[in-house]
């Protein structure tokens, strides 16, 4: 085949989950983590695709794997969940965009990597800007594919611009590359001249996202439900649950049933099961609803587990202060009482607090200071806090993940510091990451076998990490305050459309036939 008759797959993507109360996330947050031009996707595929989101390297791999094709790279852009893009930056990135597709000459195919959960400090669906936006251009023949986490919203306009939506089935999110390779396919069957129709059926229901694991519970069952009716008709079924702290009018449970349209009975073949899988999830609505561990009953417990070796440690999950949820990492309230109450072999990770670490970088290693803690963050659940402490260990620089969904991907959380709070060791990192791989801390010379309590700032994405070391009993999500509480009514929630469960408990509603 010469160069010239190579399917062309153009690449772009906006992933962000945004928290409608936490801070802004503008250009700086995203060059930060990741914003590569065409220039900057080419050289990382044809390099070790480390930099990549995972979806990305999956999709690439999978083509490279079933033929020749020229990727037509555009414009990638994530940041860590946080607060709605600065609308300036997103209109700019979105025209990057535009020039970018228009610019390409002929393109075969549009790979689009999404959250789905995005903002703009004047949208509510910024990922629907970006899809239409990529249907304009191209226009109405050309296969889109995209891949989506569970977290996100599909919205109509989204539904519409893609032939085919593909969104994770894992939560702890660890099955991205094998999502991209699954929408690799999709694309290369598309291209082959078949044909696809989606059906969105949105539910009206909020998941506090700590209902929302996959290895068990409500959404596995979920899940499973909807991969059990997958039949040679159907292309692809993706459960979207969404994200509770966007606060949009885009918020809900979204089903998404992709069924072959150039056979007979495709599009009621999706109708039939998107259908049946809304009518699941409303049956069960009342088994997402959160079950949290008081603070005081997770103080108990390390208390317990620090004066009897024999007792396995355990982990407290810091749910509220997730950074994978756009929390700042650096509420205290966990901290504070661990320290004060001189728990024996705890370890914090992590604590987001560039200025601390800074101060310990400038110390150095063996030096004793009081550490302040937020001194500069004005985030109402980001208390100061000062404690003597020992720097024990300090590093920087970027380094690759090991386990679970950073696993295979370079990571950087800046300068970082491992200080000695009395009997608790406390991590701080610069970056604002959530600490879901044990490499975060083993590169702080931490031996995480040993750790009685571990405070661990995540959601749920630990676990995909730390199961080598914690049993899924010995792991307590903590009820503590914080942006991202999965305590639905502390969220101030104002934007979702109303009737919607379960703040509103007894609405009723029926799946559509």
């Amino acid at each position: 085949m010469s160069e010239s008759l190579l399917p062309r797959i153009a690449i772009l993507g906006f992933v962000l989950e945004a928290n409608r109360n936490a801070p802004v996330s503008d250009r700086a947050v995203f060059e930060e983590t990741l914003y590569l031009d065409g220039a900057g996707i080419a050289a990382e595929l044809a390099g070790d695709r480390t930099g990549l989101p995972s979806t990305v390297q999956g999709f690439s791999e999978e083509m490279d794997s079933r033929g020749r094709w020229t990727p037509v790279p555009i414009l990638l852009a994530e940041a860590p969940p946080g607060g709605p893009a600065d609308h300036a930056f997103f209109s700019e990135m979105i025209e990057t965009m535009n020039a970018g597709l228009s610019e390409a000459g002929s393109i075969d195919g549009v790979y689009i990597c999404e959250h789905g959960a995005g903002l703009s400090t004047e949208l509510d669906d910024a990922d629907g800007e970006i899809f239409a936006l990529a249907r304009s251009v191209v226009g109405p023949d050309v296969p889109i594919v995209a891949t989506l986490d569970l977290h996100g919203h599909v919205t109509p306009r989204m539904n519409d611009a893609a032939d085919v939506l593909v969104s994770y089935r894992t939560n702890p999110h660890v099955d991205g590359a094998d999502r991209g390779r699954e929408a690799a396919g999709i694309m290369l069957d598309l291209l082959a001249d078949k044909r696809a129709h989606s059906v969105l059926v949105r539910v009206p229901m909020i998941c506090p996202s700590v209902s929302l694991l996959t290895a068990e519970g409500p959404y596995a069952d979920l899940i499973d439900y909807g991969q059990s009716l997958m039949a040679p008709t159907i292309i692809n079924v993706s459960i979207l649950a969404g994200f509770a702290p966007a606060d949009a009018t885009t918020n809900g449970m979204s089903i998404v049933v992709s069924a072959r349209d150039d056979v007979d009975g495709g599009r009621e073949a999706a109708k039939k099961v998107a259908s049946l899988i809304a009518e699941r999830a409303w049956a069960d609505r009342a088994r997402y609803l959160a079950r949290l561990t008081s603070l005081d009953d997770a103080i108990a417990r390390a208390l317990a587990v620090s004066n009897d070796l024999d007792l396995p440690g355990i982990i407290l999950a810091d749910v509220a202060d997730n950074p994978g949820g756009g929390g700042r990492g650096n509420t205290t309230y966990i901290l504070r009482r661990l320290h004060e109450e001189n728990a024996q072999g705890v370890v914090v990770g992590m604590m987001i607090d560039p200025p601390l670490a800074a101060e310990a970088h400038q110390l150095g290693e063996g030096a004793t200071f009081s550490a302040l803690f937020n001194r500069d963050d004005e985030n109402q659940f980001s208390q100061p806090y000062v404690a003597e402490a020992t720097i024990e260990c300090l590093a920087s620089g970027p380094f690759l993940g090991r386990r679970g969904i950073y696993a295979g991907r370079r990571v950087n959380l800046g300068k970082c510091a491992l200080l000695k709070l009395g009997e608790s060791r406390v991590v701080v990192a610069s970056h604002r990451q959530q600490c879901a791989d044990p490499v975060f801390l083993e590169r702080m010379g931490i031996d995480v076998s040993s750790v009685r309590t571990l405070v661990i700032k995540s959601r749920g994405h630990f676990r995909a990490g730390f199961d080598e070391f914690y049993a899924p009993e010995n792991i307590l999500e903590v009820d503590a305050p914080g942006l991202t509480t999965p305590v639905l009514e502390r969220l101030g929630l104002t934007r979702v459309p109303r009737p919607i469960y379960p703040l509103d408990p007894d609405m009723s509603w029926r799946a559509p036939t």
